[in-house]
């Protein structure tokens, strides 16, 4: 019997698992991931602001396996050795593969930034983003005590995607954040310090300075042009403009680092070829190398023919690598050569907030109310795509009239 070991459960990972385990055939498949829970990634600013509960964006690994096919081992990958076919565990003996695939997720990328990782809050997971939230619950409460006006500074360092659709979510959550201040909603101040000079570069043009006057008319304050040097405990040490020599600080009590990620530091210390955490991949998604492993998701970059640049690494493109490599271990496991993988992307949404959203689909660009109602269709599809209707029905976001 043929052993197919999985490294992560996120997009990449359970996808995978879930389109052979429908297969049949004589092989066995492994699933580990340090959680027993797989999580929507895409929401995970709605658990940080507080808008939504952790349940509500997780469900159970176990709850969408085929037990008979599948065994589930919850713990962390220390290392793979491809030579000796093995993967050590942090907890458990190391497994034997036949077939791998390592879909590890990403880590906060911090550039260098002294202090970036021990001064400011990261957002990588269900818990961090959960952390978010009781922090800002007592900083809140703190300033009745101390009147202190940074406790009511919410700082995002970065105003990429993740920044803007977490300061969306906070303008959500504006008004409980005051009353446990004991503050007007309009004195919670929401920043998004940011390197480049204009946002939302993913968009053409117009529909970004849509976006950018979306933010602003939301109250949110966007400090573009603005580089950040270091970050010390509860300050934020920035120059304007790149060549400015004249440091400034911002202080705030809530400091979010949002700026950047890379692939899982297994990458690096398993000798893959890799760059922050991402192997170039073949057309088949496999490791150039190695013909039986399997490399997705955020630890992947598939190259754009068009651009000759790796595609970005979106839970969309990391949903349709799983669903392709679930497929080609089918056919590499019945002795056929596995098949090339293509990608097209079908759109980009941004949410700013509950009832806020910009995007294109195809020519198309969405403002406003359709393009909210389209984010929450898009997070559907991934619950029904990966987790099947039990999920999409428990977990689903039907508020789609605001």
């Amino acid at each position: 019997m043929k052993e197919v070991v999985v490294l992560g459960a996120g997009y990449a990972g359970l996808k995978a698992v879930r389109k052979l385990q429908k297969e049949s055939g004589d092989f066995h498949i492994i699933l580990v991931d340090r959680n027993d829970y797989h999580y929507e990634a895409t929401e995970l600013h709605e658990v940080a602001s507080g808008s939504q509960p952790r349940e509500k964006i997780s469900y159970p690994i176990k709850d969408v396996l085929n037990l008979k096919k599948v065994t589930f081992i919850q713990d962390s990958v220390t290392k793979v050795d491809r030579s000796s076919q093995t993967v050590s565990l942090a907890n458990t003996s190391d497994l034997h593969y036949d077939y791998l695939v390592v879909a590890l997720g990403f880590c906060s990328e911090t550039f260098g930034i002294t202090g970036a990782q021990e001064n400011a809050l990261q957002m990588v997971d269900v818990n961090t983003a959960e952390a978010i939230h009781n922090h800002i619950v007592k900083t809140m409460t703190k300033y009745r005590e101390t009147k202190d006006r940074n406790y009511l500074r919410l700082l995002i360092c970065g105003a990429g995607f993740t920044g803007i659709e977490l300061a969306g979510a906070f303008v959500d959550e504006r008004k409980k954040y005051a009353e446990l201040a004991g503050v007007s909603p309009e004195e919670i101040e929401i920043i998004c310090v940011e390197a480049a000079t204009s946002i939302l570069p993913m968009f053409k043009k117009e529909l970004a300075q849509y976006g950018t006057e979306l933010i602003e008319k939301l109250g949110i304050t966007l400090m573009l042009g603005s580089m950040i040097k270091e970050i010390k405990p509860g300050e934020v040490v920035y120059a304007q403009g790149q060549d400015a020599q004249e440091l400034q600080t911002i202080s705030a009590e809530t400091i979010i680092w949002t700026t950047g990620v890379s692939g899982s530091p297994v990458m690096a210390e398993s000798g893959f070829n890799q760059r922050r955490g991402r192997v170039v991949v073949a057309n088949d998604l496999r490791d150039p190398d190695h013909p039986n492993v399997y490399v997705v998701g955020d630890v992947s970059a598939f190259m754009d023919p068009e651009t000759n640049r790796p595609y970005p690494t979106t839970a969309q493109i990391a949903t349709r690598m799983g669903a392709h490599v679930g497929k080609n271990l089918a056919r590499q496991l019945k002795g056929e050569e596995p098949e090339d993988f293509s990608y097209t992307s079908q759109g980009t949404v941004a949410s700013v907030g509950n009832t806020h959203a910009l995007g294109e689909v195809g020519p198309a660009a969405l403002k406003g109310y359709p393009a909210s109602v389209l984010k929450k269709v898009i997070m559907n599809k991934s619950l029904l795509d990966i987790g099947g209707l039990k999920e999409l029905l428990a977990r689903g976001r039907f508020d789609l009239y605001h």
